[in-house]
């Protein structure tokens, strides 16, 4: 048997707020208790979902940059996102991942300071399509607590 590592968190914190948490006779104690049954149901979420979570979002990002490549005037710009959207994730370590996700992100950022500084309809229609963008990438993060 392999157990589960989401499911393991998600017991343990389960065990720590409702079993071991009101035997604790201080308030800090039980509140520092309670605070690491949290963060062990936020790591849960993230070995359950973290690889698919930073799959979507740089897959996204890369799509967006490919997209929005032809609007950009400056021409080293142009050429990182067009490198950039032909590129894909090479390992689903999460480290790996994360390190794709913050050069994504970085150029992400890159990429709407310059939109924001175009005139025209095509500028704004760019500019909705990387708050689109974003928009996902936080629901894809929402903290989903278990009902317990």
């Amino acid at each position: 048997m392999r157990p589960d590592p989401s499911r393991v968190l998600q017991q343990s914190a389960a065990h720590l707020l409702f079993e071991l948490a009101p035997m604790i006779a201080t308030p800090y104690a039980q509140s520092t208790l309670s605070l690491i049954a949290l963060l062990m149901m936020i790591a849960a979420q993230d070995a359950a979902q973290g690889a698919n979570i930073r799959g979507a979002d740089n897959d996204d990002m890369r799509k967006l940059f490919g997209a929005l490549a032809p609007l950009v005037a400056d021409a080293a710009l142009k050429e990182k996102l067009a490198e950039a959207a032909g590129a894909h994730d090479e390992s689903f370590d999460i480290a790996a991942l994360d390190r794709a996700n913050a050069g994504l992100r970085t150029l992400l950022i890159a990429l709407h300071a310059h939109v924001e500084a175009l005139p025209g309809e095509k500028a704004r229609a760019a500019e909705k399509r990387i708050w689109g963008v974003m928009k996902a990438s936080a629901a894809r993060r929402l903290l989903k607590l278990p009902a317990m």
